[in-house]
């Protein structure tokens, strides 16, 4: 019998590459030690050795906190993907004995909002036993882009089918407002147009424009544009920062909707019109449960009008 050729033993077990990860995630060595259950010491010989067994520098010591070099980054990226994968063949293997087929892996594009999530879980569990659901973190990258990549089945995300290799189904359609904080001149408005915009202090997502969103349908056509101060790739972080009277932005309402209705950031509507893009559920055509999934949440949408619950 012919043995197949096996790769070499990785250098790094899966203690080095969770250390890696935590670090990148949450920054602090204290904070990413707390995380893992560990002390910071033993955090730190943990990265220790991982550098030894590499023969390369991971991290650059500055007082009290790691800069990740190029490799560092690179390793937790993968690593992230790695440890995703590895997880889900172990739930899978744990369930072929049990009446769960599979898990479906899936996730929010750009948002991080899931007061949703419990009632659609309830949803799923009520209408089959068959499929399980595992949110993941789409991170930095575009959610139908993992889609395509294998590393997570559902994409739920706003726009147009992004690839010819991904299938989709419309769940909503939802509105983009204007956030401030309470207090602002602007938080009166209920309608707010691209002169009132002008210089005023904005907090956005990207300063990439894009079709059909605020640049193209606002700020452009008026020539008048806000004082970009911050680009902050997190949302949730952008509400904090608009709660604290750190500036404005423009999110989508399903997504702000709870902070909205306690209070802590005031919306308009952008234009007389205002602004709406569609939303759907994104997923490879060769997955039945995704699809399955997929079309449950559109049934779920269809009742409740959008991921605001």
């Amino acid at each position: 019998m012919n043995v197949p050729h096996l790769m070499a033993a990785p250098l790094l077990d899966i203690s080095h590459l969770q250390a890696i990860c935590a670090i990148e995630h949450y920054g602090r060595l204290s904070d990413a030690a707390v995380a893992l259950h560990v002390t910071p010491s033993a955090l730190s010989h943990r990265i220790r050795e991982a550098e030894r067994r590499l023969g390369r520098q991971l991290y650059i010591r500055e007082h009290r906190r790691l800069e990740p070099t190029a490799a560092a980054t690179y390793l937790a990226a993968k690593s992230t993907v790695l440890l995703e994968e590895l997880a889900r063949a172990e739930a899978d293997s744990r369930r072929m004995t049990g009446s769960v087929r599979r898990i479906v892996r899936l996730a929010v594009d750009a948002y991080r909002s899931y007061r949703w999530l419990p009632d659609f879980v309830r949803f799923v569990r009520s209408e089959t036993s068959e499929i399980e659901l595992q949110v993941s973190s789409a991170g930095s990258e575009q959610a139908s882009t993992q889609v395509e990549a294998n590393s997570i089945d559902i994409a739920i995300a706003p726009g147009d089918r992004p690839s010819i290799r991904l299938e989709d189904r419309f769940l909503f359609r939802d509105e983009l407002v204007f956030i401030s904080p309470p207090d602002h001149p602007l938080a009166s408005k209920e309608i707010v147009i691209g002169e009132d915009i002008e210089g005023v202090d904005f907090i956005t997502y990207t300063r990439t424009p894009e079709p059909d969103r605020e640049f193209a349908r606002i700020f452009r056509p008026s020539d008048h544009y806000p004082a970009w101060i911050e680009t902050v790739e997190l949302p949730e972080a952008i509400i904090e920062m608009v709660a604290a009277g750190l500036g404005t932005s423009v999110l989508a309402r399903w997504a702000v909707a709870h902070d909205i209705a306690t209070g802590r950031v005031s919306a308009g509507r952008l234009g007389p019109d205002g602004i709406t893009i569609p939303w759907h559920a994104f997923f490879r055509p060769d997955d039945d449960d995704a699809r399955a999934i997929a079309e449950l949440l559109a049934t779920w949408c269809e009742r409740s009008g959008s991921l605001n619950t």
